[in-house]
């Protein structure tokens, strides 16, 4: 076994030798007295090394960066909270990174396992038995080592988990008094690189030339994308494929799955679900449905009422469906985030990356010379349905042009007119789908995506900007309000650490989906809905959110309540975070919709 001599004196200098020969760039944290010995050893034994530590005023803040970081630099961030009261915060947002399939180390300390190294009360109240039974439902492995020598596997194991498709957060918890002792002896610490994740998987040929003959045969197949972009090869190779033989694509969001100006884009919802009419009717019709690292597969084949919580099949039931994914590997009980089961035909357990273009070769294999041009006639078709969506679009956009407050479409529409220029990114919301709508979606990096709780924008925002700082591209948080309220600290992390991020702050003064609830369940039960904003509004006062950024040393403007003066500030923002180098945000009066 190929080993470094450490000149590690303490149980965590070894610990943080470990990490930084893993390759950890970035440490966030929330400081506490569990982790204190490796604190103190990132800091000073380590010294200058990578990593940097990035403060956070909230364990979801830094969960929440670490998620956003790990989808663009495609490598994890450390993150490490202080034991139980620490996890306990960061818990939701763990939860989150787990649905979002974010590969990420969360370290965790505690006090010491041993009795009698406990001190009084404060180490009985840091220890439980065991603290990664908080997060094990939703975290894809956990461990607690038990000695220094058991500690470098742990933590390569820990990332090799990680890394390991499905991805995933993981959990390790290092014991205090294992920080803190004296190393009495060297301890071996193994090569990374003999320790990293497996290679990507391959369906068998078989399955394969069954997909590409169901698919060059099918007459109205559609093609729906999740997860798929997470792998930028994978993003190209759809658009190879699509071309190939005329396919329908459908992007449900979660990540950047295919370009919004290509003419078989046939998006018209939001993330996962299926809204437009356009998608309901393609659907509708057809016979082979080829679903790409759809976690939810159900969700986007179903056709739900959100107010009696009945949902339908929208495909019928001749269609065939074959589903490439790795998610089937990693189901968890406690939280069944998978969704409905659906019948699949051709159900392939394989990465897309390697999929995609070997199906591809069977497809053109299989492809004469009559089926080319047949496809011809249907590529048509569908140029022709995209560009009507486009310009359906743009009339609800002259439509709302001049509403007050502000409209979903137009601020999408004037944020894009303004950032048109630059090497943008938008790392998650997308202003109800307007966002992809009227913007040029070409490169994968631009858009990230992905689920996340309440207080997990900004962060998530934060992270994204970091990983994108080497490159210079312009990061914008669509910021609901409500959300930002959970964690508004993370403000002062923009500010200590000089992230770059253009923040267009949604303030609707509401809850508004639960706002929308109220609405619904009034309207069934035949009782007025002029009391839907009772524990819902954000008024009452107004927050002046603009002022918040002010007061951690960044710029602030609003709040914006005439349309009219929205891009002008919104130029002079942009100008701050290019020039400056730091955080900028527009604080904007929207409509609820």
């Amino acid at each position: 076994m190929d080993v470094v001599q450490s000149p590690a004196k303490y149980g965590s200098d070894m610990m943080a030798d470990v990490i930084r020969a893993l390759g950890i760039e970035y440490v966030a944290l929330t400081p506490g007295s569990t982790i204190r010995g490796l604190h103190d050893s990132l800091v000073n034994y380590l010294g200058s090394h990578h990593p940097e530590l990035i403060t956070c005023c909230h364990e979801a803040i830094a969960i929440s960066m670490a998620q956003g970081y790990a989808k663009v630099a495609k490598k994890p961030m450390m993150v490490m909270v202080h034991d139980t009261v620490g996890l306990l915060n960061a818990v939701n947002s763990i939860y989150s990174a787990w649905e979002d399939q974010a590969p990420m180390l969360v370290i965790g300390g505690t006090g010491p396992m041993a009795i009698e190294k406990r001190r009084a009360w404060i180490d009985w109240v840091h220890t439980a038995l065991v603290t990664g039974n908080l997060v094990r439902d939703f975290v894809k492995w956990d461990d607690q080592p038990f000695s220094m020598a058991s500690v470098p596997d742990s933590l390569l194991r820990a990332y090799r988990v990680a890394t390991t498709e499905p991805q995933g957060p993981v959990y390790v918890c290092l014991d205090a008094d294992l920080q803190e002792q004296v190393l009495n002896k060297e301890i071996p610490l193994p090569a990374p690189e003999r320790y990293r994740a497996p290679l990507p998987c391959q369906a068998d040929p078989d399955t394969l030339d069954k997909v590409a003959e169901l698919l060059v045969g099918a007459e109205h197949p559609i093609v729906i994308a999740d997860y798929l972009g997470r792998n930028a090869e994978a993003v190209a190779s759809l658009v190879t494929l699509a071309d190939l033989l005329a396919l329908p694509v459908i992007d449900a969001c979660n990540r950047f799955n295919f370009p919004n100006n290509h003419p078989l884009d046939q998006t018209g919802g939001t993330a996962g679900v299926i809204h437009s009419g356009s998608e309901e009717d393609l659907l509708k019709e057809a016979d082979v449905v080829l679903a790409l690292d759809v976690p939810d597969l159900w969700r986007s084949l179903a056709k739900v009422d959100f107010q009696s919580r009945e949902d339908r099949s929208m495909i019928p039931g001749t269609c065939k469906v074959i589903h490439i994914t790795l998610h089937d590997l990693a189901p968890k009980s406690w939280s069944q985030s998978y969704g409905k089961l659906v019948p699949i035909d051709v159900p392939i357990a394989a990465d897309t990356a390697v999929a995609l273009p070997a199906i591809t070769a069977a497809c053109r294999a299989k492809l004469t010379e009559s089926r080319r041009i047949q496809l011809q006639s249907r590529y048509a078709r569908l140029e022709a349905r995209h560009r009507s969506l486009r310009k359906k679009w743009q009339e609800e956009l002259d439509k709302s042009w001049h509403d007050c407050p502000i409209s979903s479409a137009r601020l999408a529409a004037e944020l894009g007119e303004v950032i048109k220029d630059e090497d943008w990114v938008l790392p998650h919301k997308t202003l109800q789908g307007w966002a992809r709508r009227l913007w040029d979606w070409k490169k994968p990096h631009q858009y990230t995506g992905g689920p996340m709780g309440l207080g997990g924008g900004l962060g998530h925002s934060l992270g994204v900007a970091l990983a994108n700082r080497p490159y210079g591209r312009l990061c914008i948080d669509i910021q609901p309000d409500g959300d930002f309220l959970f964690t508004p600290a993370a403000l002062w992390t923009a500010a200590h650490h000089q992230i770059p991020l253009l923040v267009v702050m949604m303030n609707n003064h509401s809850y508004y989906n639960s706002e929308h609830h109220q609405e619904l369940t009034a309207r069934q039960r035949g009782r007025s809905v002029e009391h839907r904003g009772i524990g819902t509004k954000l008024d009452s006062p107004n927050v002046d959110y603009a002022a918040m950024a002010r007061s951690y040393g960044l710029y602030g403007e609003g709040p914006i309540e005439n349309p009219d003066d929205f891009r002008p500030a919104l130029e002079r923002a942009l100008r701050v975070v290019k020039e400056k180098k730091q955080l900028a945000l527009i604080d904007v009066v929207t409509q609820n919709r």
